[in-house]
Order: C-alpha cells, then structure tokens, then sequence
C-alpha cells in the first residue's frame, strides 16, 4: 500500500510539474540578410537550449506585424524592427493596440547610400550629391535609358520607402532611376560592376556583410533633422509619396525584436527569453557575412553562434 501510495504521489507531481502545453513558436523572417540570422539565432536557441519546437514564416513588415497583432499564433515574433523607419507599425500595434511588445535591448544601426571604393576614388564620388552629377549618372547608366541606376532596398521595406523620397527631394530624379529589387539582385550588381568596372550606388546600412564582402565607402549626406525629415509611410497614408519630406540623413536607428503579447501565455519560457534577448551589432555584421559571403546556412550559421556564445545565451535565459 506504501508503495501504490508513493507511486500515485509520485505521478501526481509529475503532471502537475510537467507543461499542459509545448513550448512552440512561428518567426517571421523579412527578406534582408540580417533579419534571417537574427531569426535563425532566436529558433536556434528555441529548439537547442529550450526545447522548443520552432517554424518559420517568410513575410514582409505589414503581413508579420498584422500576424503579430492578431494573436493566433501565425506568426509570434519580428527578428529586425528597424526605428524609427518602421515606427507606423510600432506605433499602430505596440502604442495603440498594445498586443505587441518591443524589445527594450536595442542595437545601433545606421542607414545611408553606398558607392564602391574604387568608383568613388575615381569620380570623386563623396556626397550623395555627386550622384546628380551628369558624368557620374551616365557611369551608373546600364540600361542606356539616360539615368544611372541606384538600388533603393527590396519590395515591402519601409526604408526602400525613405530613399525613393530622399531620391527626389535630394533632387536626383532628373539623373538618378530607383529601383526596388530584392537584396540578392543589389549584391550580385555591385559584384558584377566591379568586375567590370562599371559604376553603381545603392542603399547601405550597417550592420550588414556588404562591409566584409566588398569595399565600400557610405556618402555623405546633410546632418539630420528633424524638421526636414517629414516622412508618411504608405500603411498611414495612401498619398504617403506627395505628403513626405526627407531632404536629411537618417537618424542612427535602434534595431530590436518584437513579438506578439499572445506568447506570454502560449509559450511563457520563449516569450521570457524574448525579453532578454540582446545582440550587437558587430554580432548580426558576422553571421550576415557568414551567409552571404561564405554561403553558410542561415540555420548553420545559427547554430555555430549559440555554440561559440554559450555564456551570452545562458544569461538571456537567466542561467
């Protein structure tokens, strides 16, 4: 009787102690490099250290942080929000309806427009205004439809959204073409055009691997401010294009996660890790230059991070 007692006990404590629920996540992954390491890292910590099970959603900024603010669990996180460049869906989403949350650990980012070191040499190419010049244009004319080609982000970036704006109200129209290409069409462009010595400028930021993969110099542009950067995202506004003014260089950005107030029930040990969950700057610089210069897995390049920074994500997870 002892025994059936301490069996029963046993197995009680077993059940109460044991989760009624999986610990379990979707991530949203955005097309920029940077964005699908910082997912990977976060499901790599998820499945290896958790014991979570983990799925991840292709999307762009409006399709994850809609998921996110709906709470089903169709997607749970953003790995890359980008202030204040995605501020309109911070703003709708975190302020206003409260269902989703931003990390409080930020790191740095900085946004500009970037010529190849040896173009820029050659032309004396160092403001973002030289790019309007007449012989410059003509160098960065592959097409021959009379305007040099700059490449202004991928589809769906509210950042693309910024330069196309910048492009005109620095007055490059009537010289320069923007164009939104996803990212693998810019780094295979500026491959091409050193290899053949042609000119070409296009959107940078740091932290990226375009700074490890070629030589790079980012333009100057006028110092920013405020009063001159007036800028209406096309989810607040379908005129957003005539109602915006941004004539000044980006501020410096916070780059953080963010993800749904829904995972704090459903999945209470990978929401807790969210919250402390902290890279750099030069941490996101490596593994996006493992991926997209040395073709590395962003899974495999994922998991060689946990693994060398074993320390840093045992304090994440309060260890």
């Amino acid at each position: 009787m002892k025994l059936k007692g301490y069996l029963l006990t046993a197995a009680i404590t077993v059940a109460i102690s044991t989760p009624a629920f999986a610990e379990e996540v979707k991530i949203g992954v955005p097309s920029w490099t940077g964005a699908q390491a910082i997912a990977h890292v976060l499901g790599e910590v998820v499945t290896s250290r958790i014991g979570g099970t983990v799925e991840y959603v292709p999307g762009n900024n409006a399709t994850i942080f809609q998921a996110m603010d709906q709470g089903k669990g169709d997607i749970d996180v953003h790995p890359d929000v980008w202030l204040p460049d995605q501020e309109s869906f911070t703003k709708k989403y975190v302020d206003e309806a409260g269902t989703v949350t931003l990390s409080s650990n930020p790191y740095e980012g900085n946004q500009g427009f970037c010529v190849t070191k040896d173009f820029g040499e050659a032309n004396n190419i160092t403001d973002i205004a030289d790019l309007g010049r007449p012989d410059v244009a003509a160098l960065m004319d592959s097409d021959g439809n009379g305007k040099g080609e700059m490449w202004i982000g991928a589809p769906g970036w509210a950042s693309a959204n910024v330069n196309e704006v910048k492009t005109r109200d620095y007055g490059l129209l009537d010289f320069i073409e923007p164009i939104r290409a996803e990212e693998s069409v810019k780094t295979a462009r500026i491959k091409d055009s050193i290899a053949k010595g042609e000119g070409y400028a296009f959107y940078c930021y740091k932290p990226h691997a375009v700074w490890f993969m070629f030589d790079v110099e980012m333009l100057t542009e006028p110092t920013y401010d405020p009063a001159k950067y007036v800028m209406v995202q096309p989810s607040d506004d379908a005129d957003w294009y005539d109602k915006s003014s941004v004539a000044t260089k980006d501020a410096l950005k916070e780059v953080q996660i963010a993800w749904s107030n829904s995972l704090v029930e459903r999945s209470p040990a990978i929401a807790e890790f969210f919250a402390n969950f902290a890279l750099t700057a030069d941490d996101v610089s490596g593994l996006a230059f493992e991926i997209s210069a040395n073709g590395k897995d962003p899974a495999d390049a994922a998991k060689e991070w946990v693994a060398a920074n074993s320390d840093r994500v045992d304090a994440m997870l309060g260890l």
